[in-house]
């Protein structure tokens, strides 16, 4: 490629990549609006039905069954790709394994999305904006005929706009693209993302206001001493991401024994999660009002063990329904009570120690992801922004190190490769560009 078409092709992608990010940001957050509304919609049902009494608890359970049921349904029925967290399959496409997406992802993703995690399932919205936002990319890729080294670009570039509108996280969004999706630095590639990500947030922030996803007062800089403490929680973090890795795909083998099915799997997660929200509504779907909590401080070491493995199972769970959603607002959950609940109990063991709890849960977040993930960077950026929190990035660095080099040594891997290993009709990778 001469000189002349090498800058003819940055121009391009300088000027798409912002239409893909305004794209990206509109639809992710309409997606957004719609999940609040969602969620407020299924907790008014769960709170008139407590006036049936008991003859309540079997119509929530009904109306959750019914939702995921469909939502498994719209997917089977005109968008397969659409199932689970779609990363994988962007994955896929920019490995060249798997065509891309069509526009009936688009759709499928966004109402599938609303009524999986609309009835309750433990299930991140990202999920569906990133697949969303890689789909409208190789959209306006192929309305502007843009030859596909370019489209590839433009499509990891509105995956990491979804992600930045998802969580509110410009910066992390650029990053994810070149750290989990690409896995190596293209300057074609950053300043696409960088554009992209930008011009998303952008638009999100006219419809949904630009305050970080959790407003958190002032947290003190760690001393140096309690440095071998984050990493003792990046190792913890690092052992639980391996039996959250292993779980996930154990219960995806249980729930494929049902064959060409899933709606019936669907259904009868979506009964069970119904029957918890009888009880705690609160416990159910996405979970940042638990993160929430969790980063003010408010737990204790005797409940917090019991709402951390409920919602390990539901996550685990709520992802082999095979409907729209997505791995990491369910992270971000179980990171923050791991790490709180490590911070509380060392204050316990030792009194006296000058520690904040809430401290360690905003480090989990970051640890529990890593482990999982294998992203560190795009971790502890998307913490960071999260919060609005940067008083934490050496702990941080200490247990995502540990939180990474644990599975690494154990040989597990990275949860988003297995999960693209297990999609069916993949043909050889093509070479990079």
């Amino acid at each position: 490629m001469d000189e002349r078409d090498r800058s003819g092709g940055f121009l391009a992608l300088a000027i798409l990549a912002p239409v893909v990010g305004a794209l990206a940001g509109l639809v992710g957050a309409l997606f957004r609006l719609s999940l609040d509304g969602a969620d407020s919609f299924r907790n008014g049902i769960v709170l008139r039905a407590h006036d049936l009494g008991l003859l309540g608890l079997p119509l929530v359970m009904v109306l959750c069954a019914a939702g995921a049921w469909l939502a498994a349904w719209l997917v089977r029925s005109y968008a397969p790709p659409a199932s689970g967290s779609g990363i994988p399959h962007v994955e896929a496409v920019l490995l060249g394994r798997v065509p891309p997406a069509t526009f009936s992802l688009i759709p499928v993703k966004f109402f599938g999305g609303v009524l999986a995690i609309g009835s309750g399932l433990a299930l991140g919205r990202e999920g569906p904006t990133v697949q969303m936002g890689a789909t409208l990319a190789h959209l306006v890729g192929r309305l502007f005929r843009v030859a596909w080294a370019d489209s590839r670009v433009l499509l990891a570039a509105g995956a990491g706009a979804g992600l930045a509108t998802a969580f509110n996280a410009p910066i992390a969004g650029a990053v994810f693209v070149q750290e989990e999706l690409v896995r190596r630095f293209e300057p074609r590639i950053a300043i696409a993302a960088l554009g992209a990500s930008a011009t998303a947030i952008g638009v999100s922030r006219l419809i949904l206001g630009d305050a970080p996803d959790f407003e958190i007062s002032a947290l003190a800089e760690a001393p140096g001493w309690s440095m071998p403490l984050y990493v003792l929680l990046g190792v913890a973090s690092g052992l639980m991401a391996i039996a959250y890795n292993r779980t996930l795909l154990a219960c995806l083998g249980l729930a494929g024994r049902f064959g060409n099915r899933p709606e019936i799997v669907a259904a009868l997660i979506g009964a069970v999660i119904g029957a918890i929200a009888w009880f705690g509504p609160g416990l159910v779907g996405g979970g940042d009002p638990i993160t929430a909590r969790m980063l003010l401080g408010e737990g204790t070491l005797a409940m917090l063990p019991l709402v951390f493995l409920l919602r390990f199972g539901l996550s685990t769970t709520s992802y082999a329904a095979g409907t729209p959603g997505g791995l990491f607002a369910p992270m971000l959950v179980l990171g923050s009570q791991l790490g709180l609940f490590f911070g509380l109990a060392c204050v316990a063991l030792v009194p006296g120690l000058d520690l904040e709890p809430r401290g360690f849960a905003v480090v989990g977040m970051a640890a529990l992801f890593t482990g999982i993930v294998r992203a560190p960077l795009t971790g502890i950026v998307l913490v960071t922004e999260m919060t609005g929190s940067v008083t934490l990035l050496l702990p941080m660095l200490a247990a995502c190190f540990a939180a990474m080099l644990v599975p690494t040594l154990l040989r597990d891997p990275p949860i988003y490769d297995s999960l693209r290993d297990r999609m069916p009709g993949q043909s050889p990778p093509k070479e990079p560009d």
